[in-house]
């Protein structure tokens, strides 16, 4: 009997906007990645695990009775619960006594 996967708990959160300002970011590109390791970094702290970048729809209101689609960029993560099956742990011998003592 092997170890099965443990249970997971899961996370979405909004992929960043707009990039943060850094003396040695110089391009967009290099802010927008600095926001996003940022974030990344910031989930992984508590202990979530990146999974995937997704964009996801969602249909919004738009004026009175209209209705749009719009697209969102979201970050997945994951983390373990603790809930899983795992098999036993193997027991260590007990150690032999010498009757002599």
């Amino acid at each position: 009997m092997g170890v099965s996967e443990p249970g997971f708990e899961y996370s979405v959160v909004a992929a960043p906007m707009r990039g943060e300002k850094d003396k040695d970011a110089k391009t967009p590109t290099d802010r927008y990645a600095l926001a996003l390791t940022a974030q990344l970094n910031s989930m992984a702290a508590e202990g979530w695990e990146y999974l995937r970048a997704d964009v996801l729809p969602s249909e919004e209101r738009s004026g009175l009775t209209g209705r749009t689609t719009v697209y969102h960029n979201v970050l997945v993560f994951r983390r373990a619960t603790g809930k899983g099956k795992a098999a036993p742990k193997p027991q260590k011998p007990e150690p032999a006594i010498d009757p002599k003592f």
